[in-house]
């Protein structure tokens, strides 16, 4: 399998708040198994802070990668060749994509708390999908990384 000239990987973490608010459902636990005792309200603690960081951490480990001749982004993964222009979406765009002007065919690699995105059609005459949306912080280097797979194959 042959690279790109410009491979690009990006892991969608989750911010940094939210490793707080798994600790705060952790002491959500605890006070919930106070009135059980001291023990059980230790456990309440590290087992609501652990769930909750596991789910923090699974919902962030999702990633964006052009390898070789495919994007790959979640779950999906799909040859430059069926993809289309690029149009980088700055916030407020962004937005309209997520909301009025979305299409319920498209494939949606949504994380709202990342402002920006990438849009990506597809051209694959077999794909219902009309386009990508992928939430991405560099959505510039994305779309450089695309065309330059597209460019290689």
């Amino acid at each position: 399998m042959q690279l790109s000239a410009a491979p690009y990987e990006e892991r969608l973490t989750a911010p940094r708040s939210w490793w707080l608010v798994c600790f705060l459902v952790g002491l959500s636990m605890a006070l919930i198994l106070l009135p059980f005792g001291t023990l059980p309200m230790l456990g309440g603690l590290a087992g609501g802070t652990a769930a909750a960081a596991v789910v923090t951490s699974s919902y962030g480990s999702v990633r964006i990668r052009v390898v070789g001749d495919s994007l790959i982004a979640g779950d999906a993964k799909i040859p430059v060749t069926a993809l289309g222009e690029a149009q980088v979406l700055d916030a407020e765009e962004a937005r309209a994509w997520r909301t009025h002007k979305a299409d319920t065919r498209a494939f949606l690699l949504l994380r709202a708390y990342i402002p920006t995105a990438l849009r990506v059609e597809v051209t694959d005459p077999e794909d219902p999908t009309p386009y990508l949306y992928l939430s991405t912080r560099e959505p510039e280097r994305l779309a450089e990384a695309l065309k330059a797979a597209k460019a290689a194959v």
